[in-house]
């Protein structure tokens, strides 16, 4: 089979394996790498506020009215929580079955205090209650809210702008024009920056292997299993199984969108897959109006991996100290994890602290916030697993949310054209 060098999928998948073979051989140099991949996610956020911002707009005045808009926000919302919910309940469970962390050897933590230290004042810096969370989401001025890059605030702006241009109707339509035209501009702009998403992902593997080692993929092993299995299950049986009921196939989905798939891969961020996933889920038959509402929303609601993330790692560190938690104990981290949870979406890392942040958070600190020290190691290659499924639940949602609303074409997805031979991700 002729392998075509010109596919950008192709591309990204000999960037990664090149990566993690310069990060085993070079390791120093491979640490140097993760250079490519910094400036490749500047790029991406570069343009992410505008696009979501312009899509969302687009999307609502395309409408026609503040009902529809509020019944497909409020879908949405409800199917957010029942499914990050749902996952919750499959990592709990999952782990109380397995064990992964019994007889975890423990003595050793004391030579990363430092970085324990480092995590706990990040995770007290994040942390926030219910009140704090919706304050915020209101930004103290739009162009600070636009410069720092702060999804929620945004959003919020940009569902106001939207439904003050609702009702404007025939004297909006200058305006919409020319969104729509800065629109297919910032979308030309990605597909320039992705022409470098190979670079990009191979220096974030060699970055990954280079820094951690492939040694300590064995040594947490278990757990690694725990989580990587866990998500696969999730994401074939449960979002498999919401595909079904809305009549399409998981796999067709999750074949058109390799591509993001791939690049998240490689970069352990779903934030940088996000403009490409949009475009991505319009071609197989979302609408545009749906797309532009959903995606942005489920970055910051929908964390389906970062939500399993958050209650496994907790019950490893119980199960490596020897904490037995009780019913009232776990019903409460579960009740704080859906709160820290939301917002845990889209960049490298942000879960690893957000469920410190959950330790932090939980009366008494029952579980000993040190033992976050024993996934250091690791959390890099399990923060490339939740990316993948937070980005997979997100798309799956969009497609729930069109077909619920009979807001899907379906003569694309049955139709769907042969991937893209020179750029597989289609923007």
């Amino acid at each position: 089979m002729r392998v075509n060098l010109k596919n950008l999928t192709v591309q990204v998948i000999i960037a990664i394996i090149i990566g993690v073979f310069i990060g085993q051989i070079f390791p120093a140099f491979g640490v140097q790498l993760k250079v490519l991949a910094d400036v490749f996610i500047k790029l991406i956020k570069m343009v992410i506020v505008p696009i979501v911002f312009l899509t969302i707009v687009i999307g609502i005045n395309n409408m026609g009215s503040l009902k529809k808009v509020g019944r497909i926000g409020g879908k949405a919302l409800l199917y957010f929580e029942l499914v990050t919910t749902l996952a919750m309940i499959i990592g709990v469970s999952v782990m109380y079955f397995v064990q992964p962390g019994k007889g975890m050897d423990t003595s050793q933590l004391g030579k990363a205090a430092a970085d324990v230290a480092k995590i706990t004042k990040q995770a007290n810096d994040a942390s926030q209650g219910w009140i704090d969370f919706l304050v915020n989401i209101v930004p103290d001025n739009v162009i600070g809210a636009f410069a720092k890059g702060d999804m929620l605030p945004v959003l919020f702006f940009a569902l106001l702008f939207a439904f003050a241009l609702l009702p404007l109707k025939e004297r909006s339509k200058p305006l919409t024009d020319l969104l729509e035209r800065l629109n297919d501009v910032f979308f030309k702009i990605v597909g320039i920056i992705m022409r470098v998403s190979p670079l990009a992902a191979g220096g974030a593997m060699a970055f990954t292997i280079g820094k951690f080692g492939i040694g300590s993929l064995f040594s947490l092993g278990k757990m690694m299993a725990c989580v990587y299995i866990t998500m696969f299950l999730f994401i074939v049986i449960v979002l498999g199984l919401i595909a079904r009921y809305f009549g399409f196939n998981i796999f067709n989905l999750l074949k058109f969108i390799k591509g993001e798939i791939l690049l998240v891969l490689g970069t352990s961020s779903s934030e940088s897959a996000l403009p490409s996933l949009m475009e991505r889920l319009e071609q197989y038959g979302c609408a545009k109006s749906v797309v532009g509402l959903v995606v942005p929303t489920g970055y910051s609601f929908n964390p389906d991996g970062s939500s399993l993330y958050m209650v496994m790692a907790p019950l490893f560190i119980a199960q490596a100290f020897g904490v037995d938690l009780n019913w009232a104990q776990l019903l409460t981290m579960l009740g704080v994890a859906m709160v820290i949870s939301k917002g845990a979406a889209g960049v490298s890392g942000t879960a690893f602290v957000a469920t410190a942040s959950l330790l932090t958070a939980l009366p008494g600190h029952i579980i000993p916030i040190e033992g976050m020290a024993l996934l250091l190691g690791v959390d890099r290659f399990m923060s490339e697993a939740r990316a993948i499924t937070n980005m997979i639940g997100n798309a799956v949602a969009t497609v729930v949310i069109s077909k619920s609303e009979n807001q899907f074409d379906n003569s694309k997805s049955k139709n769907l054209p042969v991937a893209n031979e020179d750029n597989a991700f289609s923007v």
